[in-house]
């Protein structure tokens, strides 16, 4: 099943030319080998970007007063890793199309080594920070990782599994963040707060291997290859606005609040860096491992049903975090900071399964009317495929919202609490939305499937 290309047309090698997942009797010899060789490796290579792109989540522990850098600014230069990785994810999806998935992944992983070193040099007290601000922008390249990623596992997946495979994906992925944290903590547990190289050290190697390792057991899909024009169709699209709004409330969170927990612990509750790093990992960790949970609940009851008894949670779970900010009860705010964590991670997985699943169901009901079964299946899997990578990267816009709202509340009130009552209403419309674009009753078929009425 894997080629070698043709000279002259296509960049690199192991690319396969025959690749159709939807069809059982292919996926059962060699299909399901296959996709798992590659997600499995997926997985590795998108963790450690994740872990770079949110290690400036625990780079602020480790600035002390001696840095002269205070809450509000820290918040913002959290911010700019988040802005930049969001940015970078729309470039990312499609560069899978136009170079092939392993082949993107060889170089994005092999990118990662420039933040590193870049951070290396500069984390050290008396450093401008603007110069800081430079620094963290470039470890926005490990946020684009996660768009090219998911992009290139969806095409390998039939329909039936991608909310597992996806969420396995993600999740794998998402994980990165709670490890950082974690060995942020060991950091600083063992050697104090004055030692961020050494985190940052660890990551070096583990790049190296990544790099490696995708270029031994990675394949390219020929289907995908010069598929650019999947993104100018998706963009027409509303079902790519409306569910990247949805994305906006669930990975938006769970990523802006990983880069601002432990701020938040640190500036509201006055906790030290190694009081607030003992915490800090636990919500991303418990919000990646249960996202696989989200994915496959989704291919069980429905993406939009998930979704929507979520987003429900997730308010109720603002509102006692609230409630324990207006009592300064440091164990209810945590347990509700642990619960969004916890629903987002669940939400990641839904909404992502929610997106095939609307491509493919227009795709049986053209099947149905006479149109060409392998035409319609090809197009589904390019616009889910384009419209993962658009949502990808406006869902992570939400948490450069979240950390600018904690940054102004912070500079206003000394509070999380206004930033939290505005994620409140926001989490109510994103009820709103689920409810009157996928489950509300449907007396006829919107025209053009705009608004499928089960996903």
């Amino acid at each position: 099943m894997t080629t070698t290309a043709a000279r002259g047309s296509r960049i690199g090698g192991r690319w396969i030319d025959h690749w159709d997942p939807e069809d059982e009797g292919f996926w059962e010899r060699t299909g399901r080998r296959i996709a798992s060789r590659n997600l499995w490796q997926s997985i590795f290579s998108e963790h450690i970007g994740f872990s770079v792109w949110t290690m400036w989540s625990v780079l602020v522990l480790f600035m002390g007063p001696e840095y002269g850098i205070d809450a509000a600014q820290k918040f913002f230069l959290v911010a700019v890793p988040t802005l930049v990785g969001a940015i970078l994810r729309l470039p990312y999806t499609f560069a899978v199309a136009r170079f092939g998935g392993r082949n993107w992944t060889i170089f994005s992983a092999t990118l990662l080594i420039a933040p590193l070193i870049l951070a290396m040099i500069v984390m050290e007290p008396g450093v401008s920070y603007t110069t800081l601000l430079l620094v963290a922008a470039v470890a926005g390249v490990g946020g684009g990782n996660f768009a090219s990623s998911m992009a290139n596992i969806n095409a390998f997946y039939p329909e039936r599994s991608k909310g597992a495979a996806l969420g396995l994906n993600a999740g794998g992925g998402n994980l990165g963040v709670p490890v950082v944290q974690l060995l942020g903590l060991l950091v600083i547990a063992l050697l104090g707060a004055g030692q961020p190289r050494v985190l940052i050290a660890i990551y070096l190697p583990l790049v190296v291997v990544s790099a490696v390792l995708a270029w031994l057991r990675m394949d390219n899909i020929a289907a995908m290859s010069n598929d650019t024009g999947a993104f100018t169709e998706a963009c027409r699209d509303r079902q790519t606005w409306i569910m990247s709004f949805l994305y906006i409330g669930t990975f938006g969170s769970f990523i802006g609040y990983s880069f601002a927990f432990g701020l938040v612990l640190q500036n509201q509750f006055e906790r030290t860096p190694l009081q607030a790093a003992a915490v800090t990992f636990i919500g991303p960790l418990i919000g990646s491992l249960i996202r696989p949970v989200g994915g496959t609940l989704a291919d069980r009851f429905g993406g939009a049903k998930v979704t929507l008894w979520n987003f429900a949670g997730m308010a109720v779970a603002t509102v006692v975090v609230i409630a324990a900010s207006g009592a300064h009860s440091l164990a209810a705010f945590t347990l509700g900071f642990i619960a969004l964590f916890t629903l987002s991670g669940l939400g990641n997985g839904s909404t992502y399964k929610m997106i095939p699943a609307i491509f493919s169901g227009r795709a049986r009901v053209a099947i149905a009317e006479g149109a060409d079964r392998e035409t319609e299946l090809a197009t589904a899997r390019r616009l889910s495929g384009a419209v993962i990578g658009i949502a990808g990267a406006i869902g992570a816009l939400g948490g450069l919202f979240i950390n600018l709202a904690f940054r102004e509340s912070f500079s206003a009130v000394q509070s999380g609490t206004p930033a939290f009552w505005a994620f409140l209403a926001f989490y109510l419309a994103c009820i709103g939305v689920t409810w009157a674009v996928y489950l509300r009753p449907v007396q006829a078929a919107v025209p053009g499937g705009a608004a499928p009425a089960r996903v």
